[in-house]
């Protein structure tokens, strides 16, 4: 299934996002405040992760997903990346029976050909044995930068329609990584920067925006109600005025 744009069509708007996406930022700089090692933040906010999932899906959150190691991330010292990775098989091997148990379906999105292939076994197994779970689709976005993903898009759509003159939004957007989820309602941003760091790219056309100093490791639940609650002190117009707004409420 594939939904369509918020350029093209407009969404329905509702109380609680129907889709939350989150950059995790601040895991070490959590840890060196603490003057421990970086890698300790990385191990809290695996723990946190557990937390906002259940958050996310006791609230009716349909959607979430969290961007766990960007294409960008390769650049860290290789002793980081290779302890992420660590991390993040261990995380698949204790939660995913959790998860199931849960009704949370798991979703991997990104280029996962550079990652090890038992993990990337992991991650098909994941993906097949949550599949029909219904409750929260949780997306973990690894390996994922918003060009590659467009460019990955384009690819495909080339290749369904060789020698087509000219391409309409929905031949692309049906081609995306996340095809499968409406675009994010709410983006929230933990650890202070300001920017969307090469993340969906194309979905964020119209998405909330919240950014808070709260590092990722100390964004609770109720971190997350606050970020729920400025979402809803938002006027969504999607290129509507507020007269239009006002007119068109029950």
């Amino acid at each position: 299934m594939t939904y369509s744009s918020s350029t093209q069509a407009v969404p329905d708007v509702l109380p609680v996002p129907r889709h939350i996406a989150i950059i995790m930022d601040g895991n070490g700089r959590w840890a060196t405040k603490r003057l421990m090692p970086r890698f300790a933040g990385h191990k809290r906010g695996v723990d946190m992760v557990q937390e906002i999932v259940e958050a996310c899906a006791a609230r009716g959150v349909e959607y979430l997903t969290l961007f766990a190691f960007s294409s960008e991330n390769w650049r860290r010292p290789p002793e980081e990346v290779s302890l992420l990775m660590s991390l993040f098989m261990k995380a698949l091997q204790g939660q995913l029976s959790k998860m199931h148990d849960n009704n949370i379906r798991l979703k991997v999105v990104g280029d996962l050909s550079a990652f090890d292939p038992k993990l990337q076994e992991m991650v098909v197994l994941a993906e097949r044995q949550t599949a029909a779970n219904t409750r929260l689709t949780l997306t973990i976005c690894a390996n994922y930068g918003g060009r590659w993903d467009i460019m990955q898009a384009v690819a495909k759509m080339v290749q369904r329609h060789p020698g087509a003159a000219s391409f309409a939004e929905e031949d692309l957007s049906s081609h995306l990584a996340m095809a499968y989820a409406p675009e994010p309602d709410l983006f929230i941003r933990t650890g202070g920067e300001q920017r969307i760091s090469n993340f969906l790219l194309w979905q964020l056309a119209y998405t909330e925006m919240y950014f808070t100093e709260t590092y990722w490791p100390a964004f609770n639940s109720a971190a997350l109600d606050l970020a729920i609650a400025s979402y809803r002190s938002r006027e969504r117009r999607f290129g509507r005025t507020s007269e239009q707004l006002i007119q068109q409420a029950p």
